[in-house]
């Protein structure tokens, strides 16, 4: 692919390998195999990376649910998206990462749809190399210099002394992102000339065997040359006539796919109408036109700098068409690769104080400013917002002496007479946020680390199951168990420690004395700690209330029962059809889930209805009773209900409902 004095350097024109024997064969579909999941690995290293920065900047949110009120002037800790002019600084910076934190998971959804069609189920951290051996992220660190598969930053000019970990939003912090997402050419004239050596590998890769797996890959150098690698290696043509796309394209494979993004439906319109978001075609030639503008997509908004070339391959694949040339100007990303404004207006609409929706979308407004512009330049332009005097991150929040007061949890729409009293008050939920303070910092990292790692599974199972959906909603919802943890200590949580893994022969329990082994217990284990959200494998562990249909269609499931058991689940279905709803605390089986672990005290009910309590000592589970729930009713109230119905059951005592720990009492509610 290049020689010494070209070390790096992308070619102009593409010329693919030809002819190459078929002995090989095996070998170069590991490669891709690998490739593939490599692509997948850097693009989920971002993820928690931007969020925790995101996260560290200060301020509260409000949480105002469709058709309800009853947070109603109430805040919470953690920043969220704005839409508005006059945007203080804290809010432009948020909206900004937040913009790229959400193309990071368009680029993680079409890295793993490339890569599903190819015969290859991805893996999204467990059992690859961000994983370490207890079950947290190696790729994070103080000590860490190294951005997967890409490049140590020590052999750089200008990011040597750049650390990859994670950080409140600082100018260190943002010479790592701008380092990750730069542009080929540039990356290339950053890197020292007697380093050169350990990048930018040449096609096929040396030595490389079909027993080697994507912990075998070289370093790249850019993520553009990764991205040109695979492209490379697809259009590599074989003494038979045939590339290695057409013999690893598995058109069978194409329901395997997640497309949460051009979703079309009547509540939901396309936000990227002109890119596609996964193979649609199953003729092998138009779906590798496809493949490659997915790759086109990836680096055009983000990192890559290798529109030209793109297009020159896309020409090589003998279909041209008025998109395949692609612009080459560095940071200005082209149209066709841009969200469609009026989408994502309509698909994430915000609410008022009242519940009731209202003209202006915080997200879809966050998603599209800027858009026009790659991450690189994006994150640029927080060198000059971190140097206003009004920007303000949580380090520096307690650094100046706060504490959390009840001013801090309100605003003017808050009425104490009319707010509901089956919830924490402000006064309660300040207390509760000083008082966690002095908790044990590795407890409460648990939290997020959760969050994370409850979204790690389900994406595994999500792109190897047709039935299992892509876990937007617990993505999005990750963000406020990490901005709690910012709330709280002012700092990053550890993820160098993982949760551990739920042992499939223990009863674990969703929350607070709900453990139906061991009564009593304080709160739910920390192999469980998660938010699913209804996407997680979480079957007898509980849930928080999102209430779901007895038909399922959630996605939870996978931990075994052995007694009188409950459902739980996610809000789905209408309660006038009369659809029976599943109860919270436990699930019996796949696709009853939807669960926050552990159970905000501030969580209601969305909806009325009536729920199913299932005996599934026996195939199939029998139904032995029912409870009514009501909009507004406690959560953990109607848990605690069902739990007890359960022991009482199988004669045993459940005990006296405890009072909420500080952590339940601080906690958001989901929504």
């Amino acid at each position: 692919m290049t020689n010494a004095s070209q070390k790096g350097v992308l070619p102009t024109k593409f010329t693919p390998i030809t002819k190459r024997e078929l002995s090989n064969l095996d070998a170069d579909i590991a490669a891709v195999a690998a490739l593939g999941q490599g692509a997948t690995n850097v693009e989920m290293f971002t993820i928690p990376l931007y969020l925790c920065s995101m996260s560290s900047l200060q301020g509260t949110h409000e949480i105002n649910s469709k058709g309800t009120g009853y947070y109603k002037g109430r805040t919470w800790p953690g920043m969220s998206t704005a839409a508005r002019l006059n945007l203080t600084t804290n809010q432009q910076a948020y909206n900004t990462i937040f913009s790229v934190f959400i193309q990071e998971m368009l680029h993680l959804q079409l890295a793993a749809n490339l890569t599903v069609v190819l015969g290859v189920t991805p893996k999204f951290f467990d059992g690859t190399l961000l994983e370490n051996t207890e079950n947290g992220w190696s790729c994070y660190g103080k000590d860490n210099s190294v951005i997967p598969h890409i490049i140590d930053l020590k052999d750089t000019v200008n990011t040597a002394m750049v650390k990859v970990t994670l950080d409140e939003l600082n100018s260190e912090q943002i010479k790592l992102f701008m380092a990750i997402e730069q542009p080929h050419d540039l990356a290339l004239k950053n890197i020292k000339p007697e380093a050169l050596a350990k990048y930018f590998p040449s096609i096929p890769f040396a030595n490389w065997t079909a027993k080697n797996t994507e912990a075998d890959l070289p370093m790249f150098g850019t993520i553009g040359w990764m991205y040109y690698c695979l492209l490379s290696y697809l259009s590599m043509e074989y003494s038979d006539g045939q590339n290695l796309w057409e013999k690893m394209f598995k058109p069978a494979d194409i329901s395997k796919q997640r497309d949460l993004f051009n979703e079309q439906s009547t509540n939901h319109a396309p936000e990227y109408p002109k890119m596609p978001g996964k193979i649609m075609s199953q003729a092998v030639r138009t779906a590798g036109v496809e493949a490659i503008k997915i790759v086109a997509g990836i680096c055009d908004q983000g990192e890559g700098g290798i529109g030209k070339l793109i297009g020159e391959i896309t020409n090589h694949f003998k279909i041209r068409n008025s998109s395949s040339a692609l612009n080459a100007e560095t940071n200005y990303v082209q149209a066709q690769f841009q969200p469609d404004s009026l989408a994502l207006q309509q698909d994430y609409p915000s609410y008022d104080a009242n519940g009731e929706a209202t003209g202006g979308s915080s997200d879809g407004y966050a998603r599209t400013a800027g858009d026009s512009f790659d991450h690189w330049a994006r994150f640029s332009s927080l060198n000059e917002l971190i140097k206003l005097p009004d920007f303000l991150t949580w380090s520096q929040w307690f650094a100046a002496g706060k504490r959390w007061e009840v001013s801090n949890l309100t605003n003017a729409d808050y009425d104490p007479a009319t707010a509901p009293k089956n919830i924490p008050s402000p006064q309660d939920v300040a207390k509760a946020l000083n008082e966690l303070k002095t908790s044990s910092k590795a407890e409460l990292s648990k939290v997020a680390v959760g969050a994370i790692e409850g979204i790690n599974r389900v994406l595994t199972q999500s792109w190897g199951d047709p039935k299992i959906s892509f876990p937007y909603p617990s993505m999005a919802g990750s963000g406020d168990r990490m901005s709690f943890y910012w709330a709280v200590f002012g700092e990053a949580p550890d993820f160098s420690k993982g949760i551990g893994k739920p042992d499939n022969d223990v009863l674990y329990h969703a929350c607070q004395a709900m453990d139906y082994q061991k009564p009593g217990s304080t709160c739910a284990a920390m192999e469980v700690y998660h938010t699913c959200r209804g996407s997680n494998s979480c079957k007898a562990q509980g849930g928080c209330g999102f209430v779901q249909s007895t038909q399922g269609g959630g996605g939870c499931g996978a931990m075994r029962v052995s007694d009188v058991k409950l459902h739980a689940g996610n809000l789905c279905g209408n309660p006038s059809t009369g659809k029976k709803y599943t109860a919270p605390n436990d699930n019996i089986c796949g696709a009853f889930g939807g669960c926050a672990v552990p159970i905000s005290a501030s969580q209601l009910y969305p909806e009325t209805g009536t729920m199913v309590l299932e005996n599934v000592t026996v195939e199939p589970s029998v139904a032995f009773g029912e409870m009514p729930f009501k909009l507004g009713d406690s959560v953990y109230d109607i848990a605690w209900d069902a739990y007890s119905t359960v022991m009482k059951k199988n004669q045993k005592d459940p005990g006296d409902k405890p009072k909420p720990t500080a952590l339940r009492i601080a906690l958001p509610p989901s929504t």
